[in-house]
């Protein structure tokens, strides 16, 4: 893996279809792809999901739904789904989106006792007139759609929160306690774009916030001529800057995924610096064109993002960074 890395950063190949260099990759052939990417470690497992239902022809939309519902049933994943750290209020509330190549989305925020969100946001974007659903209402089209009702808070996160309690300080760990949101890109062998992005949101917020992962254009946002994009890390700074849209908005104009992420991370830093969040401001970006190139980029060091296409089976690649 490192020294796949290694090549990936370091190496100007004489690969016939295209240069090699950095964090994006340019491919010339009409077809680059399947070609999957995600984010944070836990983005390894989730890609080899997709590709697995990808290739048994389940399509675009199944494999982002079902690669990143194995962070979501994962209780070590402690910032996505079942075993998620809750809120203030000992509450797991979750969020997510998903969206395919027909701009067709669903999302679901402030979701709670459900286990898998995503598949309620599909659910959303295929059974209703609405893209997103909140709250009780979306628990009850849940449980209406076969949902079952559960507790979604292990021990080990409660015992968290209990530890919490005794100071009740509100500063995130960067790169640990709240941004590990999974959000993954898809590119089929038609060259159709599908994404989806799931989380438990930020540890020890106020009950009832809602972050960036369930709005299509902050969390996540494609557009099947031009490329995909979506974001981790902390929410209200994306929202602010409607992130990812703004990333595709970039590409659209020209920019390759690299320098569209930069941009908006730099957008990003010069609303921040001088709000108190900044100390503990992280947020990270992955992008993926429709020519099959591909990027990751965040503002502090610590951010990486699995790949998965024909060439590289779920290898993890560390983003660049500002600062």
């Amino acid at each position: 893996m490192k020294r796949r890395n290694f090549i990936k950063k370091g190496v100007i190949g004489s690969v016939a279809v295209g240069s090699l260099s950095n964090n994006i990759i340019s491919m010339k052939n009409s077809n680059p792809g399947p070609r999957i990417i995600s984010t944070w470690k836990h983005g390894v497992p989730a890609n080899k999901i997709a590709w697995e239902r990808l290739k048994k022809g389940e399509g675009g939309l199944t494999a982002v739904e079902y690669g990143v519902r194995d962070s979501e049933d994962n209780p070590d994943e402690r910032s996505v789904g079942y075993g998620g750290l809750p809120d203030r209020e000992g509450k797991v509330t979750l969020d997510a989106c998903i969206m395919d190549k027909n701009n067709d989305c669903g999302a679901v925020s402030f979701l709670q006792n459900i286990k898998n969100p995503i598949s309620v946001a599909r659910l959303v974007m295929e059974k209703t007139p609405h893209v997103m659903l909140s709250g009780k209402g979306a628990y009850d089209f849940a449980i209406k759609n076969g949902f079952k009702s559960m507790n979604l808070l292990t021990e080990k996160s409660k015992k968290d929160w209990e530890n919490w309690l005794k100071k009740s300080e509100y500063k995130p760990v960067i790169n640990i306690e709240n941004h590990d949101t999974i959000s993954m890109l898809l590119l089929d062998e038609e060259n159709n774009l599908f994404g989806a992005c799931t989380t438990s949101g930020a540890a020890w917020k106020m009950h009832g916030r809602v972050g960036d992962s369930p709005i299509i254009g902050a969390g996540l946002f494609l557009d099947n001529e031009v490329g995909a994009a979506a974001s981790t890390g902390l929410g209200e700074a994306v929202i602010r800057t409607a992130g990812s849209a703004m990333v595709v908005e970039c590409m659209r104009n020209g920019m390759n995924p690299l320098d569209a992420c930069k941009e908006v991370v730099e957008r990003i830093t010069n609303l921040h610096r001088n709000r108190p969040e900044w100390e503990y401001l992280q947020v990270g970006f992955i992008a993926l064109s429709k020519s099959g190139d591909y990027a990751g980029y965040s503002l502090k060091k610590g951010f990486n993002y699995a790949l998965t296409d024909k060439e590289n089976d779920s290898v993890l690649i560390d983003a660049d960074y500002k600062v």
